[in-house]
Parts: structure tokens; C-alpha cells; sequence
């Protein structure tokens, strides 16, 4: 395992004590409610956490040597961010929800679905007001099969850069056995690098190390990642005022 039994037991006992809060509220009140009118931490006209699972449908993206595809994956980290942050009341926007592409229709060729796909991703990121980005990715390094870990990029966006530390060290504590750093993307970063958003990319771990691949195939070990990015990034988005 690349994470301590302490380490995970103190972040997972954090966020089971923040949603047992918002659930005694509930009863408290004596009636029926959503969580998010109980304990919603998101003000109006305050920031929205924008969730892309990257890839999907005819793009897998990187693939692991057993034949597990990224975009399962990240879809699946990224729905369980969205279903604990709808559980404290923070707004979320998804980019999808299922095993499909956002590619236009008669867009062509692969390359050419790719590029439609990534502009229209573009597109709805900004047209979040107040939209804060965490993109989910899989890394994979077939040359050096020993690379592990999760690692964060940003953009150049206000913000990014401290959300993207913030997600980095949430990481290096909760899943790295051996601490990374935070990256400034790159042009081949399409999504963050045309974004005027606040922007971070998470590459998970690497489906080229088997090791790590047979974790992110577990739901124990996604939903560890969706806990640790997700609560990194809340603190940042309502702490610190990531957005105007």
C-alpha cells in the first residue's frame, strides 16, 4: 500500500464527524430536509465546483496492462466527489456522468472528436459563474513501470496555484508514500491551459504500475481520493476565496 493506516484513519474520521454533523442537524430539526439547507457552505453568487472526469465513451484515454481504461476511473472518483459534496451542501457541476464523450455530432475523425470534445468541456467551464476546476485524470508511464503517485497541475488562473498546493499536500499525506510536486500545465494540457478558471488537474496514480492500477480499481481506494481532493479543494474554495 502507498498510505499509512493512520494517516487515511485521521482524514476518513474528519470527514465521517463533518457528515454525521450535517445528519444531526437534519434530526435535530425534526423534519425532512436536504443536507444542503442544513449545512450548505456555498453562499449565493460564491463558488462552484466544477468536477470533469476526463476522456469517456470512444476515448478510454491510458489504458493499464489488464486492460483497465482510465475513464472508468475518473468517472468514478468523479461521481463520488459529486455525491460527498452534494452531502455538505456544496454546489457541484459534473462534465459527465457517464461513459460518454462531449464531442460534437459529425465531428469526424478521432483527432478531430478529441479536439471537439475537449473545446466543448472548455466551453461549459466557462460558462460556470464563480466555477472552480478539479479535472480527474490516470497517469501511466509504460518506460518506468516503478512510477507511482498522485500528482497536481494548475493553470494560470488566480487561485490554481493555491489549489493546487493545497490538493497536492492533502495527497502527499493521505496517498503518497513519497511526496510529489505541483506542476504548472503545460500547452498539452488542452482543458486547463484555455480555461480562465481557477484550474487543477489530478493525475491519480499510474495504470502502468500494477500495484498501484489494482488500487484505483477499488472502491475503498476511489473514494479515498474522492475524500482527499474533495476536501482539499472545499477548503481552499471557502476559506481562502478562490473566486471574486
Amino acid at each position: 500500500m502507498f498510505i499509512t493506516f493512520r494517516k487515511w484513519t485521521a482524514l476518513y474520521l474528519l470527514t465521517l464527524l463533518l457528515l454525521f454533523t450535517g445528519f444531526a442537524a437534519i434530526v435535530w430539526q425534526g423534519r425532512t430536509v436536504k443536507a444542503s439547507k442544513n449545512i450548505a457552505l456555498r453562499q449565493e453568487g460564491g463558488p462552484a465546483l466544477m468536477i470533469d472526469p476526463g476522456h469517456g465513451g470512444f476515448d478510454g484515454g491510458a489504458v493499464a496492462g489488464d486492460g483497465t481504461v482510465e475513464a472508468e476511473i475518473n468517472l468514478a472518483v468523479g461521481l463520488q466527489m459529486e455525491a460527498i459534496a452534494q452531502l455538505v451542501g456544496t454546489e457541484t457541476v459534473m462534465t459527465r456522468r457517464e461513459d460518454a464523450a462531449l464531442d460534437s455530432p459529425g465531428a469526424g475523425t478521432v483527432r478531430q472528436r478529441k479536439v471537439s470534445d475537449l473545446k466543448n468541456r472548455v466551453e461549459l467551464v466557462e460558462g460556470v459563474p464563480g466555477g472552480v476546476l478539479v479535472s480527474i485524470h490516470q497517469n501511466s508511464l509504460p518506460e518506468v513501470r516503478s512510477v507511482h503517485g498522485a500528482q497536481v497541475f494548475y493553470n494560470g488562473a488566480e487561485g490554481s496555484e493555491a489549489l493546487a498546493l493545497a490538493v497536492q499536500d492533502a495527497l502527499n499525506t493521505a496517498i503518497n508514500d513519497r511526496p510529489k510536486e505541483i506542476k504548472a500545465a503545460g500547452q498539452s494540457i488542452y482543458l486547463l491551459c484555455h480555461t480562465t478558471k481557477p484550474a487543477v488537474l489530478v493525475e491519480c496514480g499510474f495504470l502502468s504500475n500494477q500495484q498501484e492500477t489494482e488500487l484505483l480499481k477499488s472502491h475503498a481506494y476511489q473514494t479515498r481520493l474522492a475524500i482527499t481532493i474533495l476536501s482539499a479543494a472545499l477548503g481552499q474554495l471557502y476559506e481562502n476565496s478562490l473566486v471574486n
